[in-house]
Formats: structure tokens, C-alpha cells, sequence
């Protein structure tokens, strides 16, 4: 049990005479073990209640390469938290050198094993094997990424001379595994910081989900806890802040985090943090909560302590009046455009009643619209043409004009005009204009005046649609090369200029939300680190699902099917419910039910964002 690792037929099979070694067993059960034959692929552990702890087995006397192999491919798999089982298997200086903490390789199958058989002989004292496999993706720092492509890693064995054992004296560098592994010994998790370019209008921080992955069964509260102190993840770094002072860790002798029967969990902090304000450790307090509140047992309230002195405690219930957070926004109404393209709305979550048309020109249909986004604080809405020309801004609580154009595409057709906009908490609006001559992603400060250029360095293609993260600094991507279509997450990052004047902005660091997806019809944000897409995979009909925003596959399951879907519009809160045009006109869809009718006729519909 435990491993994921398939042999490879007609490739040299590595003989066996006999297997001592379990490899990763369940409790204190082990599966029999054939004592002849090829070594053969082990079939994957299958996803084990939380509860249920895999230990590995140790090499026995004697063991042939082989076995070593196995068994050290097995022990990846464990819940071993330091690995002690699995360095058994190196010699000294290996296991001195090896660093399991600093990488994880997932295969789609599991490693397969190629034993060099012109070069090595089992009755000599060296041994060499190839792992093989398929890559999906890599762990560094905890971060998934995306990483298809061909897998290859040579494994050298050395015989003791004196005790006559095999052990690896080069392993592979950190942890490798196949993939239904992975899922089963990791689970995803989203720590959180502050975006440093400052907060919404409220003044308020605004937090930023930053996606790792712990180990599933080994103390994941503490591994979190330690992985927020230690910092944000490489690739969101430059655009967030921690509140915790520089070098703030655990006290010494902090092994296990667990909070009491009433939910309150409390962190023993070094000296670094003794000395913080009251507001700044709220804010220290809400980022473990935010983190902690998904994670099981759930956490309702953190104090932090450092030495014998209580910095600061912070509950659920207050942590709204510390930091706004994406997913805390509950929105008030869901907004459509109707048959005449003017812009209606409806109180969020109700069904079967009628539309009503929103304050000012864009309710009154001043200009027939195609599509629309409406800030966050739903204090404004902006619109575009229905022939994709023109974008417009306009007030939603006041008596207003409609001013001209604040963008203007010269695209030939409609494909080739503007794209539906997009509100940050900031206020500012973001668009891109699909024009094969001159056109490019655009962002409006405070949705008014002068829109700037924005620099997307590493684009492959035309940005055919634009959703911005509610904390103003990702920004999710639809771009089209070749006729192929993919997702992408990049990072906002803004430069004051020397002058004074509008700062610089950049999108950077594009990265794949979904390896796999090559015609997205529809997508919007449905979470601080999810996504909600239509989407077609390569060889596969349209299905709506779910993606991660570091291109993992979430877990749960996907929205329940709709057919000929064209729009579809999420909120943040994964409580709103999902909101989709189809051949059915506007349909929602309530929590663990099925979708259900909303007006027969409308279009663009949108939550805030």
C-alpha cells in the first residue's frame, strides 16, 4: 500500500527473490508481499479518513537494491514527520545531505523504476536505478506549480563492505510521489497577508489568500502556523506585508498546536513580538485566523502570547473590524442586463420576482449595454457597448449623466473590442481592449479619468477576458494564441513615478491556473483562491469546475451540469449562489441544490467585482 508506482513493461525488470520490506502500511496491518518475481507497480494508497495514520517499514537484513528502492519510495508516502523511516535507507552522509522539506515532485502515476543492468551487478557493490515517470507539478516553499513534462532521476546504491547492506547514497533531492498520493497525504490550505499597496477606502487592510499545501496528518495546525511567521510564498512576496515583526517564530519548546473545547486557539510567540501595539497584533491575530478557520478542528478565536504576557486575543465575530477580506463581503444584489440591455438587479439569493431596472442612466438604457461589472461597494457600475466600443461609467446612489467614453476600442468586430470590465477593492477598473492593432489591458484608478496601459511582460497571446481579485493585486487572465485558449493568474504590481504623477502598473509573473484547458467560455472568482470556469479540456465537451488559482484541483465536488452555458458569475462568498446565463435564460444555483430559473430573459449577469 501507499505508493502510486506502476512498472514499466519492456523496460529490464528489476528481479526480486524476496520482500521483507511493507513499504507505508495502514496502522499496524501490512500487506503480504510476493517473495518472487518483477518488481511490479504497488497500486495507490486510497484517500484514508483523517484519522487514519500510514507508518512506513524499515529495510530488512539483507534487502536486495531492489527492495531498497521500494522501500524508500514507500516511506515517501508515510507520515513519518521527519522521515526517519525513509533514511534508513541512505547512508549516513546521504541522510546527513538529503532535504525532504525543500521539494516535492508529483507524478501522475508514481515513480517507475529502471534498473541499469549494463552497468551495475547485485554480486558488486554498486547499483543504479532510473525513477521515471510523468510530472505534474512541483512543491516548493509549499507552493504548487505546474510543472508537466517528462520525469527522470538517477538513484545510486552503495554494499556496505563490513555490514554487506544496500543503502541509496544518492537519493532523488526532496520527496517524490505520484499524484493520488499527494492528494492523500497533503491537503491545500490558504495563509494570509495584508496587500501592501494599501487597503479600500475604508483604509482598512485588505487580506490576500496565499495557497500552500501542508502534510495532511502531521500537526498541520502547527506546520500552518510556522508557515505564516515564516512569510508569504516567493511568487506573491513583492506585493504583501505580515504583521508579525521580522523574525517572529514560536517559543522555543512549541512542538503541537491545538486549540481548547471552545475552539480558541492559543500561539506561544518568541521575544521578537513582545513588544507589538495592540492593533498591529489584531492584525497578527487575524491572519492566523483567517488561515486557521478551514482547517480541522475549525478555529473561532486566537490569542497570542509571548513569555508570561498576553498580547492580544481576536474571535471571529470581530476579525471584520480588523482587515476586509474577499471572501467576507456578502453581496446585496445580483445585477443582469435585460432584453433591451439596460442594467437591472435583484436582492441577492431570491428568484421569481421581477428585475428592477438600478438608479441612474444605466438602469434608464441611456446606452444599450453588453456587458457590466459593479464595483464592490455597489456605489457604481460600469458598462460597455453592446457593439463592444465604448466603456461608460456611472453613479448607482445618485442622480448622474452619463459622461462619454471613458475607453474607446477601433476593434473591426465585437470579438475583437472590449472585454467585460472588472472592479478591485480599490475602487479601480480594470479592462482590456482585444484590438489586434493597439490594444492591451488597461486600468481606470477610482474607475474615472485617464485609463493606464498596463504592462503584461511574458504575454503570449490576446487577453481575451480580465477578472480582478477583490484584494486589487491578482488579477485572472483568458489568453488566446493559436486559436487555443488558456488561463492565467499574474501579479499587480504599481511603481511611483519620480514625478508624482499616476503610478506605473504591471501584471507579472503569469503562472497557470489550468494546464489543462484550451476553450474557456466563462470565468469568475468564487473564493479567496478559487475560481469558477466553462471550459473545455483538449479532447473533452464543455463542463463548468472549479480551479485553484496555483493550478491545483481543488477538492469537492464541480457545479452541478448546465448545458450551453455563455456567462456565469460568482461571488467570493462561497455562500452566494452560483449565477449563470444559459439557453435558459438566467439560472442560479442553490447550495446542494440544482439550477433553477431566474428571469427567462437577461444576460452579462454579475455579482460585485
Amino acid at each position: 500500500m501507499g505508493g502510486d508506482r506502476k512498472g514499466r513493461a519492456g523496460r529490464a525488470p528489476v528481479r526480486a527473490t524476496a520482500y521483507a520490506v511493507c513499504g507505508a502500511v495502514l496502522l499496524a496491518g501490512c500487506a503480504s508481499m510476493p517473495d518472487s518475481g518483477d518488481l511490479r507497480g504497488v497500486e495507490s494508497t486510497p484517500r484514508q479518513d483523517s484519522q487514519v495514520r500510514v507508518f512506513a517499514m524499515p529495510p530488512r537484513e539483507g534487502a536486495l537494491p531492489s527492495e531498497i528502492v521500494q522501500g524508500f519510495l514507500e516511506a515517501l508516502t508515510s507520515d513519518d514527520p521527519t522521515y526517519a523511516t525513509a533514511r534508513q535507507y541512505l547512508t549516513k552522509q546521504a541522510s546527513a545531505n538529503w532535504r525532504p522539506e525543500r521539494s516535492t515532485t508529483v507524478l501522475a502515476d508514481g515513480p517507475g523504476t529502471e534498473a541499469d543492468r549494463e552497468a551495475d551487478r547485485e554480486d558488486g557493490d554498486d547499483y543504479s536505478f532510473t525513477l521515471t515517470g510523468t510530472r505534474v507539478a512541483t512543491l516548493d516553499e509549499q507552493s504548487y506549480t505546474p510543472s508537466p513534462g517528462s520525469y527522470r532521476q538517477p538513484v545510486h546504491l552503495k554494499r556496505d563492505r563490513k555490514t554487506g547492506q544496500w543503502r541509496i547514497d544518492s537519493p532523488p533531492p526532496g520527496v517524490v510521489m505520484g499524484q493520488s498520493d499527494f492528494q492523500r497525504n497533503y491537503v491545500a490550505v490558504d495563509k494570509y497577508y495584508f496587500a501592501s499597496n494599501g487597503g479600500q477606502e475604508s483604509g482598512m487592510p485588505v487580506a490576500v489568500a496565499d495557497p500552500v499545501f501542508v502534510r495532511e496528518r502531521v500537526n498541520p495546525m502547527t506546520q500552518v502556523v510556522r508557515s505564516v511567521l515564516a512569510g508569504p510564498t516567493k511568487w506573491l512576496r513583492p506585493v504583501v506585508r505580515s504583521s508579525f515583526p521580522t523574525g517572529t517564530a514560536l517559543a522555543n519548546g512549541t512542538t503541537t498546536l491545538t486549540p481548547d473545547d471552545q475552539n480558541k486557539l492559543t500561539v506561544p510567540l518568541n521575544a521578537n513580538a513582545a513588544r507589538v501595539g495592540r492593533g498591529k497584533c489584531e492584525e497578527m491575530a487575524a491572519q492566523l485566523l483567517f488561515t486557521l478557520q478551514r482547517l480541522t478542528p475549525a478555529v473561532d478565536e486566537v490569542e497570542l502570547t509571548s513569555g508570561n504576557r498576553h498580547l492580544c486575543s481576536l474571535s471571529e465575530d470581530r476579525a471584520d473590524a480588523i482587515a476586509v477580506r474577499g471572501s467576507q463581503k456578502h453581496p446585496e444584489y445580483l445585477y443582469f442586463l435585460d432584453g433591451g440591455g439596460r442594467l437591472v438587479r435583484l436582492a441577492s439569493g431570491t428568484s421569481g420576482v421581477k428585475p428592477d431596472p438600478v438608479p441612474g442612466p444605466l438602469g434608464e438604457g441611456a446606452v444599450q449595454l453588453g456587458a457590466v461589472a459593479v464595483s464592490r461597494d455597489e456605489h457604481e457600475a460600469a458598462g460597455v457597448a453592446a457593439d463592444g466600443g465604448s466603456l461608460y461609467v456611472a453613479s448607482l446612489v445618485s442622480a448622474s449623466s452619463l459622461d462619454g467614453s471613458l475607453v474607446t476600442s477601433k476593434g473591426k468586430t465585437r470579438q475583437e473590442r472590449l472585454t467585460t470590465p472588472s472592479w478591485d477593492a480599490r475602487g479601480d477598473l480594470w479592462v482590456a481592449d482585444r484590438n489586434p492593432s493597439g490594444g492591451g489591458l488597461f486600468v481606470l484608478p477610482d474607475g474615472s479619468g485617464k485609463p493606464l496601459r498596463v504592462a503584461v511582460p511574458g504575454l503570449d497571446g490576446t487577453i481575451r477576458d480580465v477578472r480582478v481579485a477583490a484584494d486589487g493585486v491578482r488579477i485572472a487572465l483568458v489568453v488566446e494564441q493559436g486559436g487555443k485558449q488558456s488561463l492565467v493568474i499574474g501579479r499587480i504590481e504599481r511603481t511611483d513615478t519620480k514625478d508624482g504623477g499616476q503610478p506605473e502598473v504591471s501584471v507579472l509573473e503569469l503562472r497557470s491556473a489550468g494546464p489543462e484547458l484550451e476553450e474557456i467560455t466563462a470565468v469568475s472568482w468564487a473564493g479567496d483562491s478559487r475560481l469558477v470556469v466553462v471550459a473545455r479540456e483538449q479532447g473533452g465537451v464543455q463542463q463548468m469546475r472549479y480551479v485553484q488559482v496555483d493550478g491545483s484541483t481543488p477538492e469537492g465536488p464541480a457545479p452541478a451540469a448546465l448545458t450551453g452555458v455563455k456567462e456565469i458569475a460568482a461571488a467570493e462568498d462561497d455562500r452566494v449562489p452560483l449565477v449563470a446565463h444559459s439557453v435558459d435564460g438566467i439560472v442560479r444555483l442553490p447550495s446542494g441544490g440544482q439550477w433553477e430559473k431566474v428571469v427567462k430573459e437577461g444576460s452579462a449577469p454579475v455579482y460585485p467585482g
